[in-house]
């Protein structure tokens, strides 16, 4: 089995680069090793941020990566963090001012170089369409999870046998959804309810459209495999990762403006995040931590479920992004500390 430490090289070696280029960024921006320093140290804590956002993501993107050809899982690991880092990290944010502005990608990249302050105040203005576009995502994510007929371990007994019970009627997840965006919509300011409506209802239909092909893709690459072709399996799954991914970053791109307008920085800090997050996912896999512990996966859904309502709560009220970070670990931890008791109850049986 591979050492800890051989799950970090990839990351570490984009830090210590990452490093280096934030460093010779606050330079070139400010022409003083003072600004070298604190670009430096806002890279470091912009990747802290992305970590903390997206354990979630890690544990979900491991329960998914699990089921999927080892030749997939090393395209999820090379291309994926590729469409992570500069899609979501760079791209997207710039999509988002040439949209919002009605200017050209290149125009967007020297607005972000000559005028951040002009750049982030668009981002802003961008928050309420993708904050319900990932809340509704992100909420069928959770749903889909509890409402699983298959389920066989519940973690908050209770609730989530009453959840899975909800799933037994065909389509209740996407209606429990659609109830939460009507109550949003009655308390969003009149000016505000056509686009969160629009933007949500997006949200459902992509994540619809995403796990219809995903079947689809899958099923017609176990074709493919047992006609000794796999090009096409997994390719499913990949898609669905990297959508979820895509939501996931939300929260963490929009926050990253807090602490600093650059995009460039922006892409640094939260790129050397996502390695970290990269390589929690494929420890998970290889290690079968899930397994192991039994009640880990339910907390990063629990998790996931309460940072949808949080995206859909910020389209009203500002919530800092340390208080989405802190719900996620509360509830991820409780869940590995209820696994690991588990655990020594069960062994304590087993040698009684």
């Amino acid at each position: 089995m591979r050492s800890s430490l051989s799950y970090l090289r990839w990351p570490l070696i984009v830090t210590a680069t990452g490093v280096v280029l934030a460093a010779w960024l606050g330079y070139r921006f400010t022409g003083s090793t003072s600004g070298a320093v604190s670009f430096l140290m806002i890279a470091l804590v912009l990747a802290i941020l992305e970590i903390s956002l997206s354990f979630d993501n890690a544990i979900v993107n491991a329960n998914k990566l699990k089921e999927m050809t080892p030749a997939w899982q090393r395209r999820f690991l090379t291309w994926g963090i590729l469409i992570a880092v500069f899609g979501m990290r760079v791209i997207f944010p710039l999509l988002i001012v040439v949209i919002a502005a009605g200017i050209g990608p290149w125009a967007a990249i020297r607005l972000a170089a000559t005028s951040p302050q002009e750049y982030s105040r668009l981002i802003q203005e961008a928050h309420l369409p993708i904050a319900a576009f990932g809340g509704a995502f992100l909420m069928l994510v959770a749903l889909t999870f509890f409402f699983d007929q298959s389920k066989e371990v519940d973690w908050i007994g209770k609730v989530e046998r009453a959840l899975r019970a909800c799933g037994s009627v065909r389509g209740m997840e996407v209606g429990f959804v659609l109830v939460i965006i009507l109550v949003f919509v009655w308390l969003l300011p009149v000016r505000d309810e056509h686009l969160f409506m629009f933007s949500a209802m997006w949200g459902i239909v992509t994540f619809l459209a995403v796990d219809a092909l995903g079947h689809v893709l899958d099923r017609w690459g176990e074709a493919q495999e047992r006609s000794h072709s796999a090009a096409q399996a997994g390719l499913g799954g990949f898609l669905y990762l990297e959508v979820l991914d895509a939501s996931f970053s939300f929260d963490g791109v929009i926050g990253a403006f807090a602490l600093t307008q650059n995009l460039f920085l922006i892409a640094i800090g939260l790129g050397i995040g996502a390695m970290y997050v990269r390589s929690m996912t494929v420890m998970l896999v290889e290690r079968g931590t899930l397994a192991e512990f039994r009640y880990l996966e339910h907390g990063a859904f629990w998790s996931i479920l309460i940072l949808s309502i949080i995206m859909f709560g910020q389209t009203m009220w500002h919530l800092p992004e340390v208080v989405t970070g802190m719900l996620g670990a509360v509830f991820i931890g409780a869940a590995f500390v209820n696994s690991v008791m588990w655990n020594r109850r069960h062994k304590g049986a087993a040698q009684g």
